[in-house]
């Protein structure tokens, strides 16, 4: 996913300079994992824009995580989803992309040894990323952190410096899809599996904290057996909505987002023009409800 053009590290994505504009309390946004359904994510961001209000932090997981790097890097809401449609519209590429990054062998398949749909997930990266975002978390516009999870230490890892690719590699490495990753010295899987929606790292960085949720409902479908590979991915949904539900008994965000996604099945990427229209009315929700907080 290549983005190319003029890059303002000192301007707000889609808003004013830094340091113009808004001068309200200050806002930090959490951005939370759902495969697919985190293509609902781009209007949350929109709304921001089009309110010119520019996050003093953001947080995020998996697939949260891969578009807070990418509108923390500067990029517009808006160039964001061009470059998305734009890029799961070409099937064909996509699948090239996903086959280079693919590590996993068909002859693993009948020797028991292995996936061999395995994806290499800073291979992803690499070919999914936008270019225009930079190499390092401190290069940011907008400070980020993301959320991984320590598969030997059974614990939550936060990246807020050094290299951002394999970091986001590592919050996106779902479990049976991608090979976990190897970084700062831990062996690395997908961040939604300690923290979906790390809203709560941000609570000391702003005075309003808004989180975008999208790991709850499971649509029409509401009998049956599903197939094993719908159960894997739709199990790991159940238990994230879990871990979220217990966080906002804990304590809620100020803002919480749930976009209307739940028809959307994890991996649904090539449904993106279907996932943003579903979308679309979070805009109006998040404009609203921050309009009320901020005055």
């Amino acid at each position: 996913m290549v983005v190319s053009g003029a890059h303002d590290r000192d301007r707000a994505p889609g808003g004013p300079p830094a340091g113009e504009g808004h001068r309200g309390p200050s806002i930090a946004v959490a951005l939370g994992s759902g495969g697919a359904r985190g293509l609902s994510h781009i209007l949350v961001l929109e709304a921001l824009d089009e309110l010119g209000l520019r996050p003093t932090a953001m947080a995020g997981a998996s697939i949260g995580a891969f578009f807070a790097a990418a509108y923390a890097s500067g990029i517009p809401a808006r160039e964001i989803r061009h470059v998305v449609t734009a890029t799961l519209r070409n099937k064909g590429e996509v699948m090239r992309r996903l086959l280079a990054a693919r590590v996993g062998r068909i002859a693993d398949l009948f020797g028991g040894l292995g996936n061999p749909v395995l994806i290499d997930a800073e291979r992803f990266i690499e070919g999914f990323m936008p270019d225009l975002v930079p190499e390092d978390f401190d290069q940011l516009a907008i400070p980020l952190q993301v959320v991984a999870t320590d598969y030997w230490g059974r614990c939550e890892r936060m990246f807020e410096h050094g290299p951002i690719r394999p970091a986001v590699a590592a919050s996106l490495a779902i479990p049976g899809l991608m090979r976990p990753v190897v970084h700062a010295g831990h062996t690395l899987v997908d961040g939604g599996a300690v923290n979906p929606l790390p809203f709560d790292v941000l609570r000391t960085r702003a005075q309003v904290v808004v989180a975008v949720d999208i790991t709850g409902g499971h649509g029409a479908e509401t009998k049956g057996v599903p197939s094993p590979f719908d159960a894997m991915f739709a199990t790991l949904q159940i238990m994230a909505s879990s871990i979220v539900g217990e966080k906002l008994k804990a304590g809620a965000p100020d803002i919480l987002i749930r976009p209307n996604v739940h028809d959307f099945r994890v991996l649904e990427f090539f449904r993106a023009t279907a996932i943003l229209k579903a979308s679309e009315p979070v805009k109006d929700e998040v404009k609203r409800r921050l309009e009320a907080v901020l005055g």
